[in-house]
């Protein structure tokens, strides 16, 4: 492919960095720069690794007005990324969007018709895509290797500061808000739109109580129900654990799903290779910085048309809106 020229709007996202390190070590991309709307945020980070030797815009102009930049990385804090992501839509340019598509329903469906008016590639930056062990179970899933899948639960706590707490505070889910989009991507891919939608969000620490740091999500569909539960404040490391339920076997991604070393299979019958039972199959570590690489890689050869898109837009609409629904930002 030919090099595709690229920057990067933001370095608020708590993925920022690890995003423009990709860009940087791809030598598909030209790198053009970098644009931070606060003076101080740019301050703390401009000179230091990764964004030594980065050239930095003293304005969003220089990126949107600039018909060489073809794609942009949008960085800025998830309260910021959905106005920005509509600002390079606009001015034509394909996407690397990280999540989640922000509150505002009714805009990020307007982004996202624009973006198909324009035959541009907007892609979420929901990295687990691209780990070993999650493909590897959604494919068994979808083609119905367990059988038929009647259970999912997913535990992605983490252990959050109070000055972060208060950011997120500002999404009325709190951390559902944040990370459930990671989990319900893999939900909604292996088994499409939710009936109903429930969720319980508390906050238990005591600390920044508007931000809610103790949740559950609940996913109806017609035969099949799925559990997300995500705190703020689990003791480190973190026990994330992925688990899939059929009707002819299971398979769960052991805790912690990063790097995420091992499956457990266990099946009713032997079958694509595997015997009856339970067995344990392993993966190499799916480092997070290589999980960014590869998501990149798919950007750019969806741009030069080398390969379809990892996910269509109707998937991509249909992880924002089931987020929105457990969350409080739109109607069940």
């Amino acid at each position: 492919m030919a090099k595709i020229r690229m920057a990067q709007y933001g370095t608020g996202h708590g993925h920022a960095s690890g995003k423009w390190l990709a860009m940087k070590k791809n030598d598909q991309v030209e790198l053009a720069g970098i644009f931070e709307p606060d003076p101080e945020k740019r301050q703390v980070v401009e000179g230091k690794a990764p964004y030594d030797g980065a050239h930095w815009f003293e304005s969003v102009g220089q990126i949107l007005e600039d018909t060489s930049i073809v794609a942009v990385a949008s960085e800025g804090r998830n309260e910021e990324g959905l106005n920005q992501t509509e600002a390079l839509v606009v001015a034509g340019k394909h996407v690397w969007y990280d999540k989640p598509a922000g509150d505002n329903w009714a805009q990020w469906r307007r982004v996202v018709r624009k973006a198909e008016e324009q035959h541009l590639l907007v892609q979420l930056g929901y990295m687990f895509r691209y780990h070993q062990g999650f493909s590897q179970i959604t494919e068994w899933a979808r083609s119905g290797f367990l059988g038929e899948i009647f259970s999912v639960r997913a535990h992605m706590s983490t252990s959050l500061s109070e000055a972060a707490r208060k950011i997120i505070s500002v999404h009325q889910g709190g951390i559902l808000y944040d990370l459930g989009g990671h989990m319900l991507d893999q939900v909604v891919w292996m088994l499409g739109r939710p009936r109903k939608v429930s969720a319980f969000m508390r906050n238990d620490s005591g600390v920044i109580p508007e931000f809610k740091d103790n949740t559950l999500g609940v996913f109806e569909f017609d035969r099949a129900i799925a559990f997300i539960d995500i705190a703020a404040m689990e003791t480190p490391p973190m026990a994330r654990r992925f688990e899939v339920y059929g009707s002819q076997g299971s398979a769960i991604l052991m805790e912690p799903f990063e790097p995420g070393r091992s499956l457990r299979v266990c099946l009713d019958a032997a079958r694509g290779g595997f015997q009856k039972g339970e067995q344990t199959v392993h993966i190499p570590p799916q480092d997070r910085q290589v999980l960014y690489e590869r998501e990149l890689g798919s950007f750019l050869a969806a741009i030069a048309s080398v390969q379809a898109p990892n996910r269509p837009y109707a998937h991509e609409l249909l992880v924002q809106e089931t987020l929105l629904r457990a969350t409080g930002g739109i109607a069940v």
